[in-house]
């Protein structure tokens, strides 16, 4: 899949292709439905696939100082949009200029000069331009003008009739329900971030930790998940089974939040490698105990009901 940031910098191969607008913060089942009904029209045409979004979130650029939300920054929301068989994501970065753009502009420039899109697929709740002054009116309307066709997607909802939706998976995050935020998603949440060097008290504690920065990812609810790991290793990904702790560390007063990563079996460095840390299932809520001892006893009772809980997990899914 190509990565583009540059609308001058669109190579022939992503022109007069099937266009599917959306910020698509999560990729969930609802985003999965837009996407693949693009990627449909696409086949049927034999024309490229391209999924325009914005970087940095709208919501980040008008609302900077809100606590971390996102449940894909890029690079995690790049590898899932790629799983969906996408040939070009166009991420233009949202900045003033591109917010003061009203909603005929932005179809002028984007749709039409930029990308020569033959058809758009948007969500059926999609809003764009300065203001949101653009929707789905507008862009069939200025269609006919312009040589396009639009194809507009109905929500989608789970067998219970509950919408699939950004905000309700950060909920569910928030709560520490991350198997109830899989369900919408179609695949465990995941934190994708860089190995960093930290204290190095997990060895101590004959438990070596991997730390990694959350960064802008939605703070999911503090204490112990059972993970899956993806390593890339020789250009495939190889999934690992481990324990993670998500918070600040109070029995030995750490006063940051963090990732702490523990990988079942493993030996290697894995300093300075990105990890995909999966949210498999939630063990228990972060606490402060009585001394180390305490806490390596309480480690060792983690890993062992990570241990369990992945083992049933995979019984079930074979």
């Amino acid at each position: 899949m190509q990565i583009i940031r540059d609308l001058e910098k669109v190579p022939e191969s992503a022109r007069a292709g099937v266009v599917v607008l959306g910020n698509f913060d999560g990729v969930h089942r609802g985003h999965q439905a837009v996407i693949g009904c693009g990627g449909d029209l696409a086949r049927q045409a034999e024309a490229p696939l391209v999924v325009l979004t914005f970087e940095p979130h709208p919501r980040s650029f008008f609302r900077p100082h809100d606590a971390p939300f996102r449940l894909t920054p890029f690079q995690n929301k790049a590898h899932h949009i790629e799983a969906l068989g996408v040939d070009a994501l166009i991420a233009l970065t949202f900045d003033e200029a591109l917010s003061q753009l009203g909603g005929e502009a932005f179809i002028e420039h984007v749709i039409v000069r930029g990308l020569a899109a033959k058809q758009v697929v948007v969500g059926q709740d999609f809003r764009f331009g300065h203001q949101r002054s653009g929707d789905t009116a507008l862009l069939e309307a200025l269609g006919e003008k312009n040589g396009y066709a639009v194809m507009t997607v109905a929500p989608v909802a789970s067998a219970d009739a509950e919408i699939y939706s950004s905000s309700h998976i950060r909920e569910q995050l928030e709560t520490g329900k991350p198997g109830h935020a899989a369900a919408m998603l179609g695949r465990p949440f995941e934190i994708e971030g860089t190995v960093e060097h930290g204290d190095k008290r997990g060895r101590t504690l004959g438990f070596p930790t991997a730390n990694i920065d959350i960064a802008d990812y939605i703070r999911p609810a503090r204490g112990v998940y059972a993970i899956r790991a993806g390593l890339e290793e020789g250009g495939d990904l190889r999934w690992i089974d481990g324990v993670a702790n998500f918070g600040n560390r109070p029995t030995i007063g750490g006063d940051s939040l963090l990732l702490e990563v523990h990988l079942f079996d493993f030996e290697g460095d894995l300093y300075g490698q990105n990890l995909r840390i999966a949210l498999i299932e939630y063990l228990r809520p972060e606490r402060k105990f009585d001394g180390l001892e305490a806490l390596k006893a309480q480690i060792d009772e983690d890993g062992a009901t990570a241990r369990r809980v992945l083992t049933v997990r995979a019984a079930g899914a074979s």
